[in-house]
């Protein structure tokens, strides 16, 4: 404990910049990804590639927006606590309950995820002894310090990340070149059937309802920041690569899918390892085992997943506390720089959400992962909107600054907003909207009933924060 630097607010400082990279694709990069992206394909056909490619410059531009922030102030719970700052109290409370609430249930999804997954070696053994297994082994790691934390995250996502990289490399290969006994496979896949925009110019924006949710998570790096050694470098190097991930790991990845078959096809290519995208391709090649090698990736996707959304949302909770937006005795941390009342909350919702998954109680669990569809949407704008108060106020204070600055950020938040409108136009979407209105009408009570007069916002801790940013780089 000694090596490590402790903030104001009892977190350590101990992440490097290659954790916090993989930290926030550990969120961004998971199981839709490898096992399809068929609801969207589904919609757009080829076009969805154009789909992927604005969303994956919306999503740099909303990383980009709280990681600038991050850079100038690594505060405790990131852009939430700079909304409180900019944009009041209440957009802070807001913002930081909405992360909150779309973290602890895609944590409880991802442990699922991960129960099916082994199940698909050992059917034999119940659902709810892997995510028991699972989640304590991710409470072990968020327990132990954010050290230990983000080496283990920066090893799942490692698996994971290469796996992507190895499926591009050889996807292109099939494309365009081909092998000995296989020919290549060419892109008359892009046209055939109804040509490359086959349901119109309006599918490109309805698929966005699907699309940007692949691309949750890229917002972590603004929490992480409050326990980087040094912010300033760390946060800049993180960003930048991750933006350059994503856009490529995404964009290319739709590409061969679309390419290598029917879209019609590969709209079908969800929910089962054996139609996965990966499978498909690398059984081309002839690799054996391919299935179970896919099984093993997936699943290390799902378990990084649960660690980093729990992280996140233990994080966040913290920084509620630290407010006296929630019970301030959660604020307290371990030792270590651990925040256990936090994790302990946090990781008690996500035990709720598994629960429900498991006995399927009245579709409840439907329901709250409906709601995290909203809850980020409303997150992301938010950012943006903080953004846009910070750069009036502070102008190019930031050692990062995201290229466009407040205009970058205006057309963003046009976009989030097309994808909040999209969302009642897609089928099995509206009924999300409307649970998250309904979520953000009862903690709005909430706040001015009961949490409005307690609320405390630490002016020193931003100071602290930015000082220290400044002497470490």
């Amino acid at each position: 404990m000694s090596s490590q630097k402790v903030a104001a607010n009892g977190l350590s400082r101990s992440l490097s910049h290659g954790q916090m990279t993989m930290i926030a694709l550990g969120l961004a990069v998971g199981t839709g990804l490898f096992l399809g992206s068929g609801g969207a394909i589904a919609i757009a056909g080829p076009a969805v590639i154009i789909s992927y490619a604005v969303g994956s410059v919306l999503a740099a531009i909303i990383a980009g927006c709280a990681g600038e922030m991050a850079v100038r102030y690594p505060v405790k719970g990131g852009f939430g606590t700079v909304a409180g700052r900019y944009l009041g109290p209440y957009a802070g409370f807001l913002t930081r309950w909405a992360y909150w609430t779309t973290m602890v249930p895609l944590t409880g999804a991802e442990l699922v995820a991960v129960g099916k997954y082994m199940g698909y070696w050992y059917p034999e053994i119940p659902l709810w002894l892997w995510v028991v297994v699972s989640g304590a082994i991710i409470v072990g790691l968020n327990l132990t310090s954010v050290k230990s934390f983000g080496t283990m995250e920066f090893f799942l996502s490692s698996i994971k990340v290469t796996a992507v990289i190895v499926f591009i490399i050889f996807g292109l290969i099939l494309l365009f070149f081909g092998l000995p006994n296989t020919p290549a496979t060419g892109l008359d896949n892009l046209t055939n059937d109804g040509g490359f925009i086959p349901n119109g110019l309006s599918s490109i924006w309805m698929s966005l309802a699907i699309v940007m949710f692949s691309f949750g998570g890229v917002e972590l790096i603004s929490i992480s920041a409050a326990e980087a050694k040094d912010p300033v470098r760390s946060v800049s190097s993180s960003l930048k690569a991750m933006m350059y991930r994503l856009a490529t790991f995404y964009v290319l990845a739709i590409f061969i899918i679309v390419a290598m078959m029917p879209w019609r096809d590969a709209a079908n290519l969800q929910g089962e390892i054996e139609t996965s995208p990966f499978v498909t391709v690398f059984s081309a090649l002839n690799v054996p085992y391919i299935a179970g090698i896919t099984n093993f990736v997936i699943l290390t996707a799902a378990l990084s997943g649960a660690n980093a959304a729990l992280y996140a949302a233990t994080r966040q909770m913290h920084a509620l506390a630290g407010d006296g937006m929630a019970p301030r005795a959660i604020a307290k941390t371990s030792a270590n720089g651990i925040p256990v009342l936090a994790l302990a909350l946090s990781m008690l919702g996500s035990v709720v959400a598994v629960i429900m998954a498991i006995t399927d109680v009245a579709n409840i669990f439907v329901m709250m992962m409906s709601l995290v569809t909203i809850c980020v949407l409303v997150v992301w704008s938010m950012i943006l909107l903080s953004y846009m108060r910070f750069k009036a106020v502070e102008g190019n204070s930031s050692p990062f600054r995201v290229l466009g600055g407040r205009a970058s950020a205006a057309v963003a938040l046009i976009g989030v907003l097309a994808t909040v409108v999209a969302m009642f136009f897609t089928r099995n979407m509206a009924i999300p909207a409307v649970v998250g209105i309904g979520f953000f009408a009862l903690i709005t009570v909430v706040y001015f009933t009961a949490v409005r007069s307690r609320h405390h916002l630490d002016e020193s801790a931003f100071e602290e924060a930015s000082t220290y940013a400044n002497d470490t780089h």
